[in-house]
């Protein structure tokens, strides 16, 4: 079982900044890919940044220049530094995994979530 607990959330002034964790803890293998999520009020869930076990890293349009995603192999982590912030930024954020468990079942691994860390951002 593997679980991802997600912490740093909270109430920020618009131009402030955050930085969002989330470690992985259970009967892990490896942890390949891992993300960062967020989900605002009446819309779908979307896609912010994602890094490679390697520390590749990739962003949507929109937080480019203001999020930074970077992982800690050793502590089983990952973080979004959150700078700049907007109102729109106001979101539940969820942690991804994509881990290979042990036993090994699938070595590319499965999916899994956090629970969420709610960011509200002022105006």
């Amino acid at each position: 079982q593997v679980q991802l607990v997600e912490s740093g959330g909270g109430l920020v002034q618009a131009g402030g900044s955050l930085r969002l964790s989330c470690i992985a803890s259970g009967s892990i293998f490896k942890i390949n890919a891992m993300g960062w999520y967020r989900q605002a009020p009446g819309k779908q869930r979307e896609l912010v940044a994602v890094i490679t076990s390697d520390g590749n890293t990739n962003y949507v349009e929109f937080v480019k220049g203001r999020f930074t995603i970077s992982r800690d192999n050793a502590k089983n982590t990952v973080y979004l530094q959150m700078n700049s912030l907007k109102p729109e930024d106001t979101a539940v954020y969820y942690c991804n995994g994509r881990i290979t468990t042990l036993p090994i079942i699938r070595l590319d691994g499965y999916d899994y979530w956090g629970q969420g860390t709610q960011v509200t951002v002022s105006s």
